[in-house]
């Protein structure tokens, strides 16, 4: 029966960045240079660690092929890489958003919302960095969209 493999999602962000035990404090000017890299070298390690995860999903792909006799062990394993082939789906657009937040960074417009302008709490930059808007904002634009399906 295939393995499926430890999953790295949304909600499991890549290892803390340890420069000395430096966290990025709202004691110091938002978005300076130490807190720039801080936070690139979070969304790589996040992205090295999807990536990694991603890999070994291709590799054990290959190495367990469906071949099991009993019809019902092997519609179990279908259904085993078929959510892990969502995940990695899920992941894969997770690498974009990845991808944009350290443009972001290199633009000098990490960690500011798309919508007000202002700062995103460093709170919720440390628990989602890909965030794109305040906290706020996010709720307010997560309102409108349920009241536009509802209608």
């Amino acid at each position: 029966m295939a393995t499926v493999l430890n999953r790295v999602d949304e909600t499991n962000i890549a290892p803390a960045n340890d420069e000395g035990g430096y966290r990025p404090s709202a004691d110091e000017p938002f978005m300076n240079e130490r807190q720039q890299a801080y936070f690139r070298k979070k969304l790589l390690q996040w992205k090295e660690a999807i990536l990694r995860e991603a890999q070994g999903t291709l590799s054990q792909l290959q190495v367990d092929s469906l071949r099991e006799a009993d019809l019902t062990d092997r519609a179990s394993s279908e259904t085993d890489w078929s959510i892990e082939l969502r995940t990695r789906d899920r992941q894969r657009k997770l690498i974009a958003k990845i991808d944009a937040a350290l443009r972001r960074i290199d633009e000098g417009e990490y960690g500011y919302c798309e919508v007000t302008g202002e700062p995103i709490s460093l709170g919720r930059l440390e628990a989602r960095p890909i965030a794109t808007m305040t906290l706020e904002a996010q709720e307010r634009h997560e309102r409108n969209e349920k009241v536009s399906r509802d209608d």
